[in-house]
């Protein structure tokens, strides 16, 4: 397999695109093809991609990325202002931008290669009365961007849109509107994920950082005191001392998202309290299904992920950030403890808190898991493939693939477990907020070894482990009528797939809309409408000739939608697990 090119910073490729002739711009998705299937050799920090028999193209990462343009170097004819530079740069993972006047990672940012430079507790935030100037051209910039990237869909926003967005993402940087730059980021890995059917590229995820990038970069310029404090978010998670740490392993999942890879091990300590130790850096969905047997990156300890998942740590000198990542500076000192069955205290306290109690959590900003005993019963077919159904109380929870990608093993265990019908097991999973009882499965008991965990991502099952007599199937909880919010959130996501132009096709949005009338949805019906007519609202001049488009009112009526239809969702998820 040839090495992965290193990640290149965004205003890098938005440099070399900008640089572009209109004639190569229009080249560019196809130049981006033909370098993707050209062979790439590293040697040390240079990536070297060889273009044809005569030509050969340079990418020197000192620091791991790519951060000046002139490290991107070609030999043809053309350079410095030819495609292959370009293309390069558009085909290759967007590295986490530096903060100016110091590094820095997003607090949406996956976590670093080595913590020990990333513990330095930040400034505190300036308090802001109002936006600055410079925060709300960005802002405009930002959503001038994403609104281009929401008209043409996924289908069209080639690497040109691409580049606008990441050139308007390193000015919100700039500016200090750091949740805004990070999100445009991720928003341009989704895309290029989308665009070349990467297998773990999921269009809810495109659809959240659409949404998220959008409402920021309307809501800055009009934001004050904690608001707007909240939508500039951080340069880099703080990082505070927390003393002494006894801490038992509880699983390890894999990570494959905005061109980074690795696994993240989740731990707790007696109180309840959770701790992640992370493994993530440049790569894809080999290098996740690796990291869990490397050694963690805390103190002395030689353990594994996969080991610590199911033993214990004593950590002296902890560092902690606010979402409970373990620093691994200098200073921290960790050696390997005795773990804690699932059963067994204080790790079981985990499920004996109220499953209404976790959910609330989880949509109040927690960190989603949810720890659950559930009985399996069977599967159900969906459009995204198949869906593991359990009754957890009396609670029909479909259980999902929290990843596509081939090299994990998710949907093979899910579909080996739905063979289980009957067996009643202790699982973790993540919250997927839906009108219906709805999670990704991350681990859980083994079916035929008590003592047994799997981490659902990372252990494969076999056949032979499920029970020779399957156990008396279970009895599905009734699932109960769900409001038709669906018809709206399908013309959310189909905005982002296809653009404005499916959109405004005449369709079935009347009939929608009566639908949603009759089932008390007046909202929903209303913002449906709008969306429609923002899409197809292209008046004609005084000569006959076509109006050029209004992006940004369509991308506000698009937002409008998206921000109801998730608002909804989380009010009728809450619903559906407590009622």
């Amino acid at each position: 397999m040839s090495p992965q090119l290193p990640p290149v910073a965004p205003a890098v490729t938005a440099e070399l695109v900008a640089a572009l002739s209109p004639r190569l711009r229009k080249r560019l998705d196809s130049g981006i093809a033909k370098l993707a299937d050209r062979p790439v050799v590293r040697d040390g920090d240079v990536v070297r991609i060889a273009v044809d028999d005569d030509t050969g193209l340079e990418l020197h990462a000192p620091d791991g990325a790519v951060r000046q343009a002139d490290a991107v170097r070609c030999g043809c004819l053309l350079a410095p202002d030819c495609l292959h530079r370009a293309a390069a740069a558009s085909l290759a993972p967007v590295a986490e931008d530096e903060a100016p006047e110091r590094g820095g990672i997003s607090a949406d940012s996956p976590a670093p290669r080595d913590g020990s430079d990333d513990e330095r507790p930040t400034e505190a935030a300036v308090p802001y009365e109002s936006a600055t100037p410079d925060q709300r051209a960005a802002a405009r910039a930002v959503r001038l961007a994403a609104a281009a990237v929401l008209e043409a869909g996924t289908d069209g926003a080639g690497a040109v849109l691409q580049a606008e967005l990441l050139r308007a993402a390193h000015t919100a940087r700039l500016a200090g509107l750091h949740r805004a730059a990070a999100t445009a980021v991720s928003v341009v890995t989704a895309l290029r994920a989308a665009r070349s059917a990467d297998p773990a590229y999921h269009l809810t995820d495109l659809v959240t950082g659409l949404h998220d990038v959008l409402h920021v970069s309307h809501r800055v310029p009009a934001a004050s005191g904690t608001e707007l404090s909240a939508l500039r978010g951080t340069a880099r998670q703080p990082y505070r001392p927390d003393g002494s740490l006894r801490l038992y392993g509880l699983f390890s999942e894999p990570v494959t998202a905005s061109g980074y890879a690795g696994a993240v091990t989740w731990t707790a300590d007696a109180d309840g309290r959770l701790y992640q130790v992370s493994d993530v850096a440049p790569g894809g969905a080999g290098r996740a299904v690796g990291a869990a047997d490397r050694t963690v990156r805390l103190g002395d300890t030689a353990l594994t992920h996969r080991e610590l998942a199911r033993a214990g740590l004593a950590v002296s000198g902890a560092t902690v950030s606010p979402t409970g990542r373990l620093g691994a500076g200098a200073g921290v000192r960790a050696v390997r403890a005795s773990g804690a069955g699932w059963h067994e205290d204080p790790v079981a306290r985990l499920w004996a808190e109220p499953v209404p109690d976790q959910i609330t959590r989880a949509l109040t900003g927690g960190h989603g898991l949810l720890f659950l005993d559930v009985t399996l019963a069977g599967t159900a077919a969906e459009a995204a493939g198949d869906c593991l159904l359990a009754d957890c109380n009396g609670v029909a929870l479909r259980l999902t693939a929290a990843h596509d990608h081939p090299a994990l093993p998710h949907r093979d265990n899910l579909r080996l477990l739905s063979a289980a019908r009957g067996t009643r097991l202790r699982v973790v999973a993540r919250l997927t907020p839906a009108a219906h009882p709805r999670a990704r499965l991350l681990a859980a008991e083994h079916p035929t070894r008590s003592d047994t965990r799997l981490d659902i991502g990372l252990d494969r099952l076999q056949r032979a482990d499920l029970p020779a007599v399957p156990a008396a199937p279970a009895r599905p909880a009734p699932v109960p009528d769900e409001a038709p919010i669906h018809l709206l959130r399908r013309r959310v996501h189909q905005t982002v797939s296809g653009g404005r132009p499916v959109i405004a096709l005449p369709g079935g949005t009347r009939a929608d809309a009566r639908r949603l009338h009759q089932s008390g949805l007046a909202t929903a019906a209303d913002l449906l409408m709008d969306l429609h007519s923002a899409a197809a609202d292209r008046a004609h001049d005084v000569f006959g000739r076509l109006r050029p488009a209004d992006p940004d009112r369509f991308a506000r009526a698009w937002l409008a939608a998206a921000h109801y239809t998730a608002e909804l969702d989380r009010a009728l998820c809450l619903a559906a697990w407590t009622s």
